[in-house]
């Protein structure tokens, strides 16, 4: 459902490996450059420069390898046979070296540190507005509300065809060429011009650039007079206040119980992490304290303030790519026995990257220390393999722990026990106390294809605007439009015609050009063999035998997709959750995408069930 972007920044659900392929053949003398740069303190935490080992072999190769790489560099600057580019043999070759040590140290090179720091600082600087790209034109989404665009007066559905003097149509308009132009340094002046709705001339706006938030709490909303709803998409600066805002606003509401949604949150600053248990745990409790193994060092971080949601049932959701801060999070509340955790296994990235500052603004965020939760579980997940570390997900999916829950196997090595004696586990990553398992079921063709065209997009987003002014008098809020809007027999009509005009079409209508079509793609090798040339065609039996058995078995496949997936129960669904988001914003929309989804489905279950949380001894939380 995240499917839009927002200027500067990608949309919620940006979830961004960076793979860094490198020479092998160039060593550099990263070593060298770091004793030469003061380390400051982390983002995770303080840093301390640890004791030098007292290891003589360790110190004396250390010494050997520095001198070596000096060397080399040397040697290159003065011998070899063109001039070498050193600002890329080194980046090359950092890169390289940190690759060698865990998955989670790498080299930021200086031009990309402002933009990677920009979700945990929690803004960036740009004009504001969400926009799609359809049909190699920029549309307006939303402007976002008291940012610079809505201040100019720029609409959802105005179509951006110039910014500056460049034309923003056609092959280059691209979500990076649309950043590159739009974003800017706050205070500096960008022209964007718009075509507007059935508007002859286009209108021309001047925007000041500003201060634009990226938000960490995706959506909120009541689900019942009870019950209150939490999505949080990462942790950064300011996520406690945005979280305690959401938290008031739904206890306004009635809220005693929290469905708190941490799945696919990636992580962020430990502070946050550290604060949002505090919500939870309330004051002076053990959130996480970390260790080097090298130094001996060991740090407790313990919460530092009451909290707003001490005393309710709190359920918090997981899955395989809730990764860090969010385990965090999870963890300790899981270990004093304050939540109850839904979901699949987490990521297991609990390695702690203390951020290094080189002299050309360049940083490497070096790994320090681990994370271990209160019952001195471990999170961080094995990574002797490096290579294969990326492909834990595939790896855990092919042996079956992401569908079957007795695929999952611990020893009894990594037993652990919470606050109030309940066994978990260690290993890496948090195991939640319930299980459920992957939604493997595909997608019928014509939906997948719906997707990949952005059909879904564009029809809500043309739907919304064209009948903006009808919409909103029938349907004032959001919770009206949930509860009274109707993909009806007309509507979806219209979408499919849509569709057809745009060229996707479904595969159970019979359409004999669009089924040739098809069939002339899937085959063209074999039916240029079986065809070479005109007189061949003559004998056309096997071909009517050929192209009757692919109408046949395409018929039979959509027949058997439909028995396990419910096509057009799930393109109303997407459809309904696009067009409010147009309407209303993204903070309930998730509301309309939950109600098939089976974790959730199974939070609400269990939260309204009190004598779970009792059977389980699950409840506020008694000092340690």
């Amino acid at each position: 459902m995240h499917d839009f972007l927002k200027t500067g920044f990608g949309a919620c659900h940006c979830r961004r490996v960076v793979k860094l392929l490198f020479s092998k053949c160039m060593m550099t003398a990263l070593m060298t450059v770091v004793c030469l740069f003061s380390i400051v303190l982390s983002d995770a935490q303080p840093y301390r420069m640890p004791r030098a080992s007292s290891d003589s072999h360790v110190q004396s190769a250390y010494e050997a390898n520095v001198q070596k790489m000096n060397r080399l560099l040397q040697f290159i600057r003065y011998y070899y046979v063109d001039t070498a580019d050193f600002d890329k043999l080194v980046d090359k070759g950092i890169s390289e070296m940190l690759k060698t040590l865990d998955p989670h140290s790498v080299y930021i090179p200086g031009k990309d540190v402002k933009r990677t720091n920009e979700a945990l600082e929690g803004n960036f600087d740009g004009i504001g507005v969400q926009f799609q790209i359809v049909k190699d034109t920029i549309v307006v989404v939303e402007p976002l509300k008291g940012g610079p665009s809505e201040k100019v007066g720029i609409r959802a559905g105005d179509k951006i065809i110039r910014i500056d003097d460049s034309v923003a149509t056609g092959k280059i308009c691209t979500n990076s060429w649309v950043f590159k132009k739009l974003r800017g340094k706050k205070g500096t002046k960008v022209q964007v011009t718009v075509r507007r709705g059935k508007e002859e001339e286009p209108l021309l706006f001047t925007i000041i650039r500003d201060k634009i938030p990226i938000h960490c709490v995706e959506s909120y909303f009541m689900i019942d007079d009870k019950t209150g709803y939490i999505q949080l998409e990462r942790f950064a600066q300011q996520t406690l206040t945005e979280f305690r805002q959401a938290i008031h606003s739904l206890q306004e509401q009635g809220m005693e119980n929290l469905i708190f949604d941490l799945r696919d949150n990636t992580g962020g600053y430990l502070q946050a992490a550290i604060d949002m248990v505090g919500e939870f745990l309330g004051k002076d409790q053990l959130v996480v304290f970390t260790k080097n193994n090298q130094s001996g060092n060991r740090m407790d971080y313990k919460t530092q303030h009451s909290g707003s949601f001490e005393n309710g049932r709190l359920v918090i959701l997981i899955n395989e790519y809730s990764a860090s801060a969010s385990e965090i999070v999870s963890g300790a509340v899981q270990d004093n026995d304050r939540g109850i955790i839904i979901g699949r296994r987490s990521f297991g990235k609990g390695l702690v990257q203390s951020q290094i500052p080189l002299y050309d603004s360049s940083v490497v965020r070096l790994t320090t220390s681990r994370y271990y939760i209160p019952s001195g579980r471990c999170i961080q997940k094995p990574y002797e393999d490096i290579e294969n570390y990326s492909r834990d997900v595939i790896n855990r999916y092919n042996r079956g722990e992401l569908t079957h829950a007795d695929s999952i196997h611990f020893p009894d090595s990594l037993k652990y026990k919470t606050l109030g004696g309940r066994v978990v586990y260690g290993g890496g990553g948090v195991m939640p106390d319930i299980f459920i398992p992957m939604d493997t079921g595909k997608v019928s063709d014509y939906y997948y294809k719906l997707y990949r065209r952005n059909i879904f997009n564009q029809f809500a987003l043309q739907y919304a605007n064209g009948n903006k002014a009808e919409l909103m008098e029938k349907y004032p809020d959001f919770d009206v439009f949930y509860k009274n809007f109707d993909c009806d027999k007309a509507f979806m009509q219209e979408f499919y015609s849509y569709a057809e005009k745009e060229g996707v079409y479904d595969s159970a209508d019979f359409n004999l050009k669009n089924y040739w079509a098809d069939f002339s793609k899937k085959y063209k090798d074999t039916l240029n063999k079986m065809f070479p040339n005109m007189e061949s065609v003559t004998d056309h039996h096997a071909l009517e035998q050929l192209f009757l058995k692919y109408i046949q078995d395409q018929q039979a496949d959509y027949r058997n997709r439909e028995k396990n997936f419910d096509t057009e129960k799930y393109i109303k669904r997407q459809l309904r959750t696009l067009i409010a988001r147009n309407l209303y914003g993204g903070q309930s929309v998730a509301k309309i995408w939950l109600e098939e989804d089976d974790t959730f489905q199974e939070a609400l279950r269990v939260i309204r069930t009190p004598s779970k949380f009792r059977k389980m001894g699950i409840g506020p939380v008694k000092s340690r």
